[in-house]
């Protein structure tokens, strides 16, 4: 079982996350990042996903302990809304990865919905990093363009989502592919959130045991 720690922020504050941990001390490491709803249970259970696949998991807490519940939209909407992105992500994520990176593996990205868009900030923005796997999540191309991805990138979206809508991603996979940039991008026959089981409304389980496969695939080839 995974546990709550504390680790450096790249502005020297200190940030809390949970920490799950592979057999092998000097596994790769894979940042884990929240959706809208905080640091809850499905994610921790992701870092522990992850460590059972041979990856130290680190999911840093960028709401400092608040989490929503799932069925109030409206407070995850007001959560995610007072979040800055850009920084949260040079500081609490980036330092995520500095921490796991310091045991002596590589160490790749990946997050939900919220943690998606994150993730391609951090592809972008985090100079540390070695690999991102985005779900259903991405931010304005002003914030962390897709031509600007520094790292081998994999994305897994849903064709039933009006979040991240299916036309974001056709321009966004357009633009990295044009960028000439290391990518793949999945799309699902699904709802946004099909990797929650949490959320029996949406999940999906076959479209989420293959998301989960190749994303395992993807980390072993570049986290190696």
């Amino acid at each position: 079982m995974g546990k709550m720690i504390a680790f450096n922020r790249t502005d020297g504050k200190q940030a809390h996350g949970y920490l799950a941990e592979a057999k092998n001390s000097a596994a790769p490491g894979v940042v884990v990042i929240q959706e809208w709803w905080g640091l809850q249970g499905q994610i921790k259970t992701v870092c522990e996903r992850f460590a059972q696949a041979g990856f130290h998991a680190l999911a840093p807490d960028l709401y400092n302990g608040k989490t929503v519940p799932y069925h109030d939209t409206a407070a995850a909407n007001a959560a995610m809304s007072s979040l800055d992105f850009k920084a949260a992500t040079e500081q609490a994520v980036r330092g995520a990865v500095q921490y796991l990176k310091s045991r002596g593996g590589k160490a790749g990205l990946t997050g939900f919905c919220m943690g998606g868009a994150v993730t391609v900030i951090g592809a972008v923005h985090i100079p540390e990093l070695d690999a991102a796997v985005a779900f259903y999540g991405l931010p304005p191309g002003n914030v962390a363009a897709a031509k600007d991805v520094r790292v081998p990138f994999q994305g897994h979206f849903a064709s039933q989502d009006d979040w991240c809508t299916p036309a974001m991603v056709d321009n966004f996979e357009k633009e990295i592919k044009a960028a000439g940039k290391t990518c793949e991008i999945y799309r699902y026959a699904g709802q946004h959130a099909f990797m929650n089981p949490e959320r029996r409304e949406v999940y999906d389980g076959a479209a989420a045991k293959q998301a989960w496969e190749r994303c395992l695939t993807f980390f072993r080839k570049y986290l190696a």
